[in-house]
């Protein structure tokens, strides 16, 4: 009669997926640690596809920073707000300014487990934001003016930009700028329909009083006036892959909920 040890002999399936995890957990570990880490080119061109493999792999969904920590916490918040020329009955006409951001935001409120398209774009906002500041007084001016007539009004742009100079630094605002512009386009797109002539956007940035600099036992203060980047029209433009009757799933329910909250709030 044979002994049993009372071992049981895992089977090759659990071995495979043990194994398989682990390799899936050490990698992970490692690409966080590459992204968290100080910024160096050698050490990430280990990751497999160097730097943009371990972009692809990390945003949007692991993308990690520890600016929430001291020594320099968040202390602003970031906003987009848009506004279309829409055709009407063979009229244009300018809409009204929306706060796509505090659209968004709703989904926040009440809900343990928020989307992560809740802070798109204040993603998107913070980003731009960083882009603009680091052009010229001259760039800026540029940026101000409406460019959106003709197939060519982009490189239009682009050319008058470079014409002042800074040419990585208008390449890298223009990609930026691209960003929110399609984004502005889904929220014309979803609030307005599709006869959107033009678009435009602004992005704005309000500081937090500092703690220290909060009165009295409620610590509250006015806060700052919000920074306004401001861009002049541009065309709407749709990105091949992006889809126009998902987004508008998602942000219209959430638009009209916003309006009613701003009409409940003038009649109090």
């Amino acid at each position: 009669m044979k002994k049993h040890s009372g071992r049981q002999t895992r089977s090759p399936w659990v071995r495979v997926v043990t194994v398989a995890a682990s390799i899936l957990a050490a990698i992970h570990i490692c690409a966080s640690f590459l992204w968290i880490a100080p910024y160096s080119a050698g050490a990430r061109a280990l990751f497999p596809g160097g730097q943009e493999g371990l972009s692809a792999y990390m945003l949007p969904l692991f993308g990690q920073s520890w600016s929430v920590f001291a020594p320099a916490p968040i202390n602003g918040d970031y906003a987009i707000s848009v506004r279309a020329v829409v055709e009407e009955s063979g009229a244009e006409r300018t809409t009204d300014w929306v706060d796509a951001t505090a659209i968004e935001v709703q989904m926040l409120t009440d809900n343990l487990f928020p989307p992560r398209a809740a802070i798109q774009s204040v993603e998107l906002a913070s980003r731009f934001a960083t882009a603009w500041q680091g052009l010229s007084a001259d760039h800026k001016v540029i940026l101000e003016l409406g460019y959106y007539e003709g197939g060519d009004w982009l490189e239009r742009l682009r050319e008058k930009l470079v014409s002042y100079g800074g040419q990585d630094d208008v390449e890298a605002y223009l990609e930026k700028e691209q960003q929110v512009r399609r984004y502005a386009t889904q929220v014309a797109n979803a609030v307005w329909g599709s006869d959107v002539v033009a678009v435009q956007f602004q992005v704005q940035r309000q500081n937090v009083p500092e703690f220290e600099d909060r009165d009295g036992v409620s610590r509250s203060k006015t806060r700052p006036s919000p920074s306004v980047y401001a861009t002049g029209w541009r065309a709407p433009d749709v990105a091949v892959d992006q889809s126009e009757d998902n987004f508008s799933e998602v942000f219209l329910p959430l638009y009209h909920r916003w309006m009613s909250d701003n009409e409940s709030k003038s009649r109090e």
